[in-house]
């Protein structure tokens, strides 16, 4: 192979690792990542042991904003405008009560993106079963706002609609 055609192969791989690179870390991309992380970390199946149902709520701590505006006509209880801790501390109940809180990801749609702000539009498909009742099951319209706090993207508020 001739110096030429290594140093064509080389400037080619160069470039598909920066367009891979630039593509992975927009922050589009970083959002809808974000976002599947916050759903896999509320989620907890009817097998999860009580020690990763703790570690969860500890993992919750880094995807939240300081305060949490939640907006869900289904579940009255849940609508208002909440400290970090407060979350924490209802999740930690859930994890404790729930037979299972399973939040599974049908499909993002929009996702957009303004300075340190970005919404994640997607739909999911929820169960939250506490054995006496059932306040979330089946499908909803979802979006998170997140905000970039420190160089993290935090969730700031969360709207909840039945599909």
């Amino acid at each position: 192979m001739t110096p030429k055609r290594i140093a064509l192969i080389a400037t080619a791989a160069a470039a598909l690792l920066v367009g891979f690179y630039l593509w992975w870390s927009s922050p589009e991309r970083v959002l809808k990542r974000r976002t599947a992380d916050f759903l896999e970390t509320v989620s907890i199946g009817p097998d999860t042991n009580r020690a990763m149902r703790q570690l969860r709520t500890y993992a919750l701590n880094r995807l939240l904003a300081a305060e949490v505006t939640l907006d869900t006509p289904d579940i009255p209880q849940a609508n208002g405008t909440f400290e970090r801790a407060e979350l924490e501390s209802a999740f930690s109940w859930i994890g404790n009560q729930a037979r299972e809180a399973t939040f599974t990801l049908e499909y993002f749609g929009d996702v957009a993106v303004e300075k340190d702000r970005g919404q994640v539009a997607l739909v999911l498909n929820a169960l939250v079963d506490l054995g006496s009742s059932r306040p979330a099951d089946g499908r909803y319209d979802v979006t998170f706002h997140w905000r970039e706090i420190d160089d993290e993207w935090r969730l700031e508020r969360a709207e909840w609609r039945r599909k």
